[in-house]
């Protein structure tokens, strides 16, 4: 009986020792400006591309991938008893939409130095407000609009301002009057909320965890404070057409670390049906 079960623990230890680096799993479509939740063993590590990847304490990580991201990454998957196993990963391409808008105001177009400058030191802020790798698992969903109206701007789309090509746009637009509420996306912790920057006027940054966030921009008014926690259904800000913008509408951006993801890929359709364009 005692060489019986010395024999299942040995089997036991075999199949546990295999098991963690065979438990992968990833949530998501692998495609350019894509999110995708993973999930280990816990006490596995994962690498991308030879990064370390933040994992939590219950196996869970994340990855992004950006508007033009390369179409073959490799993960690394390490277990607790250090035996490894490599996936390529195939990240699909995506086509973009070109868009004209003209009537930019010129001091937008070409800012003069003192902007320029403020314009820089802002971009600080926004830089240090998604550095955080908190250990919130927000990130896992799900995800819900800010608010409800017609889609106007759509991520990877290239912006010709005034006949002048300019950077990708890297959010979603959504129109709606000035003063408009805005809730929050998902929960999170409120990382940056500045009343008024030059490009994006009313500007918050939520943080969903793991270096996952949500920019809300152009707002006329932000109702939260850094520091705040916020859960779904809370009214974060209110719809404007601050900075870089033509009328009153909300950009929603997200982030996983320095790579843009495409919002839309984590959202359902509008619960009033409105329609894209």
């Amino acid at each position: 009986m005692r060489s019986l079960l010395t024999i299942m623990v040995c089997v036991f230890l075999v199949f546990s020792t295999a098991l963690p680096v065979q438990a992968q799993k990833l949530e998501g479509v692998l495609q350019q400006g894509a999110m995708v939740v993973g999930h280990v063993v816990p006490g596995g590590q994962v690498l991308l591309d030879g990064q370390p990847i933040k994992v939590s304490d219950q196996g869970l990580f994340v990855l992004g991938f950006d508007r033009d991201a390369k179409l073959e990454s490799l993960l690394v998957v390490v277990d607790s008893q250090g035996i490894s196993r490599e996936t390529k990963l195939h990240i699909k391409k995506r086509s973009y939409n070109i868009q004209k808008i003209e009537g930019i105001a010129k001091k937008i177009m070409s800012p003069n130095p003192e902007n320029v400058k403020r314009a820089r030191s802002e971009s600080a802020l926004v830089r240090k407000a998604r550095a955080f790798l908190l250990d919130r698992l927000d990130f896992a969903g799900p995800f819900k609009w800010p608010l409800a109206g017609p889609i106007t701007g759509v991520y990877g789309s290239q912006r010709v301002y005034n006949g002048q090509p300019k950077r990708p746009h890297y959010g979603v637009d959504v129109a709606a009057p000035t003063g408009t509420p805005v809730s929050t996306p998902a929960p999170g912790q409120v990382t940056l909320a500045h009343q008024d920057m030059f490009y994006s006027g009313g500007t918050l940054i939520i943080d969903h965890g793991h270096g996952v966030s949500s920019t809300l921009m152009h707002l006329s008014k932000v109702l939260v404070k850094v520091g705040d926690e916020v859960t779904p259904g809370d009214i974060v800000a209110e719809v404007g057409a601050g900075g870089r913008a033509t009328g009153p509408h909300l950009d929603w951006r997200m982030n996983w670390l320095k790579a843009r993801i495409d919002p839309q890929l984590l959202v359902g359709a509008m619960e009033d049906g409105a329609e894209h364009k």
